[in-house]
């Protein structure tokens, strides 16, 4: 679906802590190869066009988020024509994705690996399985994992694990039930990319 992990990372000079435990760690690809890669990957790079700035602020969110480039562009659509700002509408629609809650809410330990979570149907929203990680969670939603999938080796723990996870203040977790629940919708968040950058580049390119 998407070029390596590593090359991502060291394409945008910065971490995506896209893998697990490993990002953050002296084996991630940006302690190891700091560098571009490629042959040309040591040479000095030219400063950044107001352009390439804002295409790779673009890419940190689509590769963070796992998404593909017409997905993006859809959720960019989507969110220029509320009435809400277009930035925090965007950021809205990205952070209420199943797969990235799943994530938040501290039930996998990725997005990548929340997606798949999602996608073999071990995640339940209410009462309903649900199988789709693009689908984006409302008010008062409850997550929860399905009976059926408590007893895989990925959840066993998640317990004692949860105890000490930080979610976000827009979603709320019960640790002894493994649950989760949009208490508001995602407002004022604290994220180290610029997505008003992310804006400016799909008002100039989208069609």
């Amino acid at each position: 679906m998407f070029k390596s992990t590593s090359k991502k990372e060291r394409r945008l000079g910065i971490p995506l802590f896209l893998k697990p435990h490993r990002s953050t760690g002296p084996k991630s690809a940006m302690a190891r190869r700091p560098q571009r890669p490629g042959q040309h990957g040591k040479s000095r790079r030219r400063a950044p066009s107001e352009y390439s700035e804002q295409l790779a602020e673009k890419q940190k969110f689509r590769y963070t988020y796992g998404l593909r480039e017409k997905q993006l562009l859809n959720y960019f659509k989507k969110a220029s024509s509320k009435s809400d700002t277009t930035g925090p509408a965007l950021m809205s629609l990205l952070e209420r994705r199943l797969d990235n809650v799943v994530f938040r809410l501290g039930f996998a330990p990725s997005r990548s690996v929340a997606r798949q979570v999602v996608g073999h149907g071990h995640i339940m929203v209410g009462k309903k399985k649900m199988k789709v990680p693009s689908y984006l969670v409302k008010e008062k939603d409850v997550i929860s994992v399905r009976n059926e999938s408590s007893g895989l080796l990925l959840f066993k723990e998640l317990p004692e694990s949860l105890m000490d996870h930080d979610a976000p203040a827009w979603l709320k977790v019960d640790p002894k039930n493994i649950t989760g629940t949009v208490v508001s919708m995602p407002v004022d968040l604290d994220i180290p990319f610029d997505i008003s950058k992310v804006v400016d580049y799909y008002s100039k390119t989208a069609k």
